[in-house]
C-alpha cells in the first residue's frame, strides 16, 4: 500500500461516547476496524483488511512501548496503554487503548483485539508526552533502531521497577 508520510501536526479527536475498536491475526493484521476507527484513521475497511496494525504508527510514538504491549499481549496478559496514532493523511490522534488477547473455544491464543477510549488530557499533558518525549529521545540517540528501541524498554522497566509497580499499576495511577 502506498502510503503518504506527510505529518500535518493537526490533532484528531472522538467523543467520548465513542470506542475505536479494531481485531487483528497473530501478526498483527487486521481482520476488523469498525466506523470510528475508519473514521479517525482516514482508511476505508478495504483498504485496512489484512494490512499490519502498524499502517497507523505514528513517528512519535516509542518503538519501546509497542514492545512493552507485545510482550504483554503475547504472554497472555491484557494491557492499557496511551498511544498516538496517525491518519492517512498525516493527522494525529491520542488513545487510550485496551489490547487483549482473543482466545479460541480451547484457549488458544488466536488474534488480538484492542479497544480504545478518549484519553484523559491532563494524564497525556502532564505525564505522558513528556514520558514518550524522552524515550523516543533515548531511541534515537542510536544509529541502529533495535539499539535505541531497547535502551529505551530500559528506561521504562528502570522507571517501573523504581516506583515498584508493573506497568499497568503505573498507568492506573496517572
Amino acid at each position: 500500500m502506498n502510503r503518504d508520510n506527510h505529518i500535518t501536526g493537526a490533532e484528531r479527536f472522538f467523543e467520548d461516547h465513542e470506542l475505536i475498536v479494531s481485531k487483528t491475526d497473530l501478526k498483527g493484521r487486521i481482520t476488523y476496524a469498525n466506523d470510528v476507527f475508519l473514521r479517525l484513521a482516514g482508511y476505508s475497511e478495504k483498504e485496512v483488511l489484512g494490512q499490519p496494525h502498524s499502517i497507523i504508527r505514528h513517528p512519535d510514538m516509542p518503538r519501546s512501548v509497542f514492545k512493552l504491549l507485545w510482550d504483554t499481549i503475547q504472554g497472555g496478559s491484557e494491557i492499557f496503554a496511551y498511544v498516538i496514532n496517525r491518519s492517512n493523511g498525516g493527522d494525529y490522534y491520542w488513545v487510550l487503548a485496551h489490547v487483549t488477547p482473543s482466545k479460541d473455544s480451547s484457549g488458544n491464543t488466536i488474534g488480538y483485539h484492542s479497544n480504545r477510549r478518549v484519553p484523559n488530557r491532563d494524564i497525556l499533558t502532564k505525564h505522558i508526552i513528556p514520558l514518550y518525549q524522552s524515550l523516543l529521545a533515548e531511541e534515537q540517540k542510536h544509529p541502529n533502531a533495535k539499539d535505541g528501541m531497547l535502551a529505551s524498554f530500559d528506561m521504562v522497566s528502570t522507571l517501573l521497577s523504581d516506583q515498584g509497580v508493573a506497568y499497568d499499576q503505573f498507568i492506573a495511577t496517572l
